[in-house]
């Protein structure tokens, strides 16, 4: 069988937009009656309780709440239906380009997965995305309790494939520690910065686009 190849999700198949999560964030402070930069701090300081198993009204309740505010069930519902909309348009926004690197890499007989440090907008917004029907394995931290650099993450992923770590080679920004977490599994690590130069300190000539991904498997 040709050699798994498991993704990272945001800065790696997809921007990670990260100014546009915080402009959203602001907006949903006004939604919920709180100050905006404060609540873009709040979510930002709370990133591994969200991403470990805060639902998305579960969030904006209880950081509304820590910042002094008294929202009303149909306001956390409004801003929490405003997070899933910017979730479902990353995801939206992955490239064509992208697309056709997956395909042809399925076409390769190649199974794929992903494993993202991500809060449970993404995981539910995923289900319903272009990329989702491209991957044989999906591990979002929200749903299994796990996140990178965890080695237990990675081998979720490798066993819903079916294959050993070390059959596996891992494919990422290096955001989260993931890069030296996959290597730690047993995975043979390939760095992108094609969204984010994010971990620079990685040894190894990092990849410009995914474009290049194909013929580096191939050992061109």
């Amino acid at each position: 069988m040709p050699q798994p190849v498991i993704f990272d999700l945001f800065h790696t198949l997809v921007d990670g937009a990260n100014p546009e999560r915080d402009r959203v964030v602001g907006e949903m402070a006004l939604m919920v009656g709180v100050e905006p930069a404060a609540l873009v701090a709040a979510y930002h300081a709370t990133w591994r309780d969200r991403m470990l198993g805060w639902d998305v009204a579960e969030t904006v309740r209880n950081l509304a709440r820590r910042l002094g505010g008294t929202p009303t069930e149909e306001q956390v519902a409004r801003a929490a239906a405003h997070r899933r909309e910017l979730a479902a348009r990353l995801l939206d926004g992955v490239a064509p380009e992208t697309l056709a690197l997956l395909d042809a890499l399925r076409a390769d007989g190649r199974p794929l997965g992903l494993i993202s440090n991500a809060t449970a907008e993404t995981a539910e917004a995923w289900r319903s995305s272009a990329l989702a029907r491209r991957f044989d394995a999906a591990v979002f931290s929200c749903t299994v309790g796990l996140a990178k650099p965890d080695a237990a993450i990675y081998r979720t992923a490798a066993e819903r494939l079916g294959v050993d770590p070390t059959d596996c080679v891992f494919v990422g920004d290096g955001a989260d520690g993931e890069l030296g977490g996959a290597a730690a599994a047993g995975m043979t690590v390939i760095r992108t910065i094609q969204h984010s130069d994010t971990d620079p300190a990685w040894d190894g000539q990092p990849l410009t686009t995914l474009d290049e991904l194909p013929s580096l498997l191939r050992g061109e």
